[in-house]
């Protein structure tokens, strides 16, 4: 089965009560059993309930998986990820990455005695430079946020399957349409489900996906555990969001592909971050483990002046200025101070998250709208 085909039917029956094409939405905590422990797969909704499993086996089908996780975010996937450790054990972990998952390491799970390495990971073979005998766990993020780097995960797969060290890729920007890590060599898959994958800003949810039974026995273990799932109507509206990502993506692309020549070629910027130019770093990694570039762009105008970058968001009429990414509509932000807020300024700026970067989720508009948008607001 294709992938445009998965979005639709990956994973999915009819349901079995009454023949319903889209799954119902079981808002129920609770399930009948005829006997103690006699149930029909089902006994409590945070640990099981039909929605969330028809969402679950959506997300390992899409990702080339074999079991799909469905959480209440983004940041609850990887917290689980991150429980699978324990004291004394290492991670390696991108440098440029989401400002809630550096929050999530150093501000949490540092001070219970795990120790994080973050790392510029452009080059793979640097990788095992920084991997200990106490390194557990790689985490990837590709294409990374808000920088655009590009990290080569089959590279860093096979120094981590040389070290027994788990790879997990968080594919948010991507989604995979555009990459699928688990194709690659990842062990574990991470999306921020609120972006591109239910699309249409009206849910947060987060999902992980893997091959292997043992480690899914573990997440599944620590998913029930710890608690943090999704709902039923959250599902469903996930779910939902699946079944146009092929279409939604291409859009995305498209107009994508557009605004960063555009903005490459306008007087008054001064840097465009997008995988898809020639002059990208890693553009051919890009090109080898990508279907595509994507709807993500940062830029800095010139003169790296942080009034004029706030200057500029504030003025846009089309694109919204929001947090998040991955909607139909079109987004704006300033990382310095929203998404990135939670890393110190000097951290920051050795990746290159300067006060006057914007960041860009290009939308499904009309791409002459939105282009006609930022024209306005960078004149």
């Amino acid at each position: 089965m294709k992938f445009n085909t998965k979005t639709i039917h990956g994973g999915q029956q009819h349901d079995p009560a009454y023949g319903a094409v889209m799954p119902p939405i079981y808002q129920t905590s609770t399930y009948a059993q005829t006997t103690p422990g006699g149930h029909k797969g089902f006994e409590y909704s945070r640990t099981h309930n039909p929605t969330r499993k028809a969402l679950e086996d959506s997300f390992a089908s899409i990702e080339n998986g074999k079991f799909g996780l469905a959480f209440g975010s983004g940041l609850a996937a990887i917290d689980a990820v991150i429980k699978l450790l324990k004291p004394g054990d290492e991670v390696v972990s991108t440098n440029d990455l989401y400002g809630g998952t550096y929050r999530l390491f150093t501000s949490i799970f540092e001070g219970f005695g795990i120790k994080f390495r973050f790392i510029g990971m452009e080059n793979a073979d640097n990788v095992e430079d920084y991997i200990t005998d106490n390194t557990k766990l790689i985490w990837v993020e590709t294409p990374t946020n808000p920088m655009m780097n590009i990290i080569d995960i089959k590279g860093i797969a096979v120094i981590a399957k040389k070290r027994n060290v788990l790879l997990a890729v968080d594919n948010t920007f991507a989604t995979p349409y555009l990459q699928r890590p688990l194709d690659l060599g990842a062990d574990i898959v991470m999306h921020s489900a609120t972006k591109y994958l239910g699309g249409h800003s009206d849910v947060v949810m987060g999902a992980l996906v893997v091959k292997d039974q043992r480690l899914a026995e573990r997440l599944y273990f620590i998913q029930n555990a710890s608690g943090a799932v999704c709902g039923p109507q959250d599902s469903f509206l996930v779910l939902r969001g699946i079944k146009t990502l092929h279409i939604r993506m291409q859009r995305h692309c498209e107009n994508g592909e557009a605004i960063a020549k555009y903005l490459k070629n306008h007087p008054k910027i001064e840097k465009v971050y997008w995988p898809g130019f020639e002059d990208h770093p890693n553009h051919k990694i890009a090109v080898a483990q990508m279907d595509g570039f994507g709807g993500m762009i940062s830029f800095v105008p010139k003169g790296s002046d942080y009034d004029k970058a706030i200057g500029i968001v504030e003025n846009l009429k089309i694109f919204t200025l929001a947090e998040s990414l991955g909607g139909v509509e079109s987004l704006a932000g300033h990382p310095a101070s929203m998404t990135h807020a939670s890393i110190p300024k000097e951290e920051r700026e050795k990746t290159g998250v300067v006060d006057s970067l914007i960041r860009l989720s290009v939308g499904i508009e009309d791409v002459d709208d939105l282009i006609a948008d930022l024209e306005q607001a960078i004149q």
